[in-house]
């Protein structure tokens, strides 16, 4: 068994070797909290989940360390035009964040250190970069000199001489307009933490590495981030923490964009969509499975129309996991996954391939339930349990069955099965009195409406039209 991943730094898929047997490190740069988090935040760090799950379940002991950037330029701003602290800001989007990673199904990481609780390990990282000829103070601000180190931009693939990096507000006595501020200085009314050049506050790259080193060590495995940040922010984070005497991470993995009309969600562009007002419209599980099973690297284009595609194909598999239980009784998951979804789960985490394993053992379960095959199906329920275990969206699973998938969602079950009921009646009692074409009549005007009705031995039950 070997997990292979694409490798951002190599450009091309590589063989996943651990620098510790049976461990597995992993930063994920998280949450700017300048506001609240709309779904193309909260896809970087549910793609990440399913990696980890898929590392844990390969029996690697995993390390995830997701940050969170409670200070920088956007959060003041916002502070100043509220007239509130700037850290209410962010602590307000923080847990906003939180309960969202939590609501789709976000395992919570081994450490969440904040930008601001990290300021001395920031200035041990400076001081030592510019002793070393790394770094340069200026104004009160701390730069990071570009040419000082040979390999920077290899992980963009860019030249130096065509980078055109115009100086930043403030930033002020660079000696190349292209150097980033690893340290601003203070403005007046601006949070700022005392350091040896003055009075200031963290530049945006320099959290990560200084946070990087301190939970991770001077060398591990995977650090993740959304493809937006491959330049400058992860490019920049290089260049600190190598010329800092870092290994720094070993593979770079990089998660897509959610998109709107083609363009990237954001609020700057006013498209986003906030996770807060979709779980009140959607169940949180069927959110995970719609940005969870899209390849982590490709691009998912929004729509309500493939959210509703979402919401059929999982209601297809729920339905099968429901007359199986009432068939075979309730079963758990199987040990293992099938060969065939690990294969596609090994090869960077494929997904959409693992997904239509999963789909395939599901439409073969449905195919042993017709024949009274009961044997097969468990077998199925099993398989499919395990499957959906791995990808964090098994339904029977307490997260979603105490509450995780919000009230919401069962309690709108309840209504429609109530009014389903009342309509099924009526069915019933026209089947009684042999006016079996009111029957036929009321089964079509049902399935005019999205429903599908199955007959059984124990009477009438309903599910959702996965064609709808």
């Amino acid at each position: 068994m070997t997990i292979r991943l694409y490798d951002t730094s190599a450009r091309q898929i590589r063989d996943f070797s651990p620098l510790v047997p049976g461990c597995v490190s992993i930063y994920l740069c998280g949450a700017t909290v300048q506001a609240a988090p709309h779904i193309g935040h909260i896809r970087s760090g549910l793609n990440f989940d399913i990696m980890r799950r898929w590392f844990t379940y390969r029996g690697y002991d995993v390390t995830f360390v997701r940050n969170v950037t409670d200070i920088d330029d956007k959060i003041i701003a916002k502070a100043a035009d509220q007239g509130r602290p700037w850290w209410s800001i962010g602590y307000e989007n923080e847990r906003a964040f939180n309960a969202a990673y939590d609501a789709l199904g976000c395992l919570p990481p081994t450490y969440e250190p904040r930008a601001t609780g990290h300021v001395p390990e920031m200035v041990e990282m400076m001081r030592a970069l510019i002793d070393s000829g790394h770094a340069y103070a200026s104004d009160g601000n701390v730069y990071f000199d570009v040419r000082s180190y040979e390999g920077y931009l290899q992980l963009s693939n860019q030249e130096l001489d065509n980078l055109l990096q115009p100086e930043g507000e403030g930033e002020t006595g660079k000696r190349d307009p292209r150097d980033f501020a690893m340290w601003k200085a203070a403005k007046p009314g601006e949070p700022s933490w005392e350091t040896p050049w003055g009075r200031g506050r963290p530049g945006w790259h320099l959290e990560c590495s200084a946070m990087a080193h301190k939970y991770l060590g001077p060398a591990f495995d995977i650090h993740g981030g959304g493809v937006d940040l491959v330049f400058p922010h992860h490019e920049n984070e290089i260049a600190q923490s190598k010329a800092f005497g870092d290994d720094f991470a070993t593979y770079w993995a990089h998660n897509a964009w959610v998109t709107m009309s083609g363009e990237k969600m954001s609020k700057s562009l006013g498209n986003s969509v906030l996770v807060s007002e979709m779980v009140k419209h959607w169940r949180p599980v069927v959110l995970r499975y719609y940005l969870g099973t899209p390849h982590y690297r490709s691009t998912v284009e929004y729509s309500e129309e493939s959210l509703r595609e979402a919401e059929a194909a999982f209601g297809r598999i729920e339905g099968f996991l429901q007359r199986a239980a009432e068939t075979v009784g309730a079963t758990g998951p199987a040990a293992e996954v099938p060969a065939s979804f690990a294969e596609a789960m090994d090869d960077d985490f494929a997904v959409p391939q693992a997904l239509a394993v999963l789909h395939t053992t599901v439409r073969q379960g449905n195919a042993a339930l017709s024949a009274n095959d009961k044997e097969t199906a468990a077998t199925a329920l099993a398989d499919v349990r395990a499957m959906l275990g791995v990808l964090g969206l098994d339904p029977l699973e307490p997260q979603w069955t105490s509450g995780g998938d919000t009230a919401r969602g069962e309690d709108l079950h309840a209504v429609v099965d109530s009014l389903v009921r009342l309509v099924l009646d009526q069915r019933q009692a026209a089947r009684a009195r042999k006016d079996y074409a009111t029957a036929d009549a009321i089964r079509d005007e049902l399935k005019g409406a999205g429903l599908v009705i199955e007959d059984t031995p124990s009477g009438p039950r309903w599910e959702l039209d996965g064609s709808h």
